[in-house]
């Protein structure tokens, strides 16, 4: 496979996340356009859930894991995110993109709360046939705690290592990462402490918000793998590889 790119889309720019289950409509056809122009190259997408499987996720604990007493949380957070999915899928298709779902609840496995194996041949596949797989958080079988969520990040983090992809990058809500007086940080490398950097929100992530994305692309960029986080209304520049703002994380040993 030539190596492609690999754009994870933040669930705050899918979902209004004050609102449980309720998507940002307009939001998806437009972003789902902008992809759908991109030229004919082979692309991933990973997508995070929002106000999908956050609250059902949170009301069962499932972040601490699963077992008898809240197993019924398994299948509401993942019928949840699935939706969301179908509505991402469901919108490349009508914009003229090739697009399919992958759930990874069916072919992932985690070991306390950390995903440690995703099946990626099938990914692999689609996209040499021009075929966008999109993925997202998802609830996964953990062979520590019963269950865990598996965020949108930790996929990026997980599928930048086993793939090869001419770049990674993560449209948010935000410009980028940002300093605690609102600036742009334009590069992080892998020595710098998340959480002095990273601030708070005000909404509800049970996957560990701007903090746990951090940590996720500074543990790809010690592979020799950077990312790229930047505004979604950027998304057209990301794609076309040109300049768009926004914040690289890279390894210590990265200066590309």
């Amino acid at each position: 496979m030539s190596e492609g790119l690999l754009l994870k889309l933040g669930g705050s720019v899918l979902t209004e996340k004050r609102r449980a289950g309720v998507a940002d409509s307009q939001a998806i056809v437009k972003i789902a356009a902008e992809i759908a122009a991109y030229p004919d190259s082979p692309l991933c997408i990973v997508h995070g859930a929002g106000s999908f499987g956050h609250p059902e996720a949170h009301q069962y604990g499932l972040a601490r894991g699963a077992g008898r007493n809240n197993r019924q949380g398994i299948a509401i957070t993942h019928r949840a995110v699935c939706r969301l999915n179908q509505m991402m899928v469901g919108a490349l298709l009508e914009a003229g993109a090739d697009a399919i779902g992958i759930h990874p609840l069916s072919g992932s496995w985690a070991r306390a709360g950390r995903l440690v194996s995703l099946e990626t041949r099938p990914l692999q596949r689609l996209m040499e046939m021009g075929i966008i797989p999109v993925l997202h958080g998802d609830v996964v079988m953990d062979e520590v705690q019963g269950a865990a969520i598996v965020s949108g990040d930790q996929i990026i983090r997980y599928l930048g290592e086993h793939l090869p992809f001419a770049r990674i990058g993560l449209a948010t809500d935000v410009q980028g990462v940002l300093s605690g007086d609102g600036r742009v940080i334009t590069e992080i490398s892998g020595i710098i402490d998340p959480e002095v950097i990273a601030g708070g929100s005000s909404h509800m992530d049970v996957t560990g918000g701007m903090g746990g994305k951090i940590r996720e692309l500074q543990e790809l960029a010690s592979h020799g793998v950077p990312s790229e986080v930047f505004h979604v209304s950027r998304l057209p520049d990301f794609l076309h590889a040109r300049p768009h703002g926004g914040t690289r994380i890279r390894g210590v040993r990265d200066h590309g």
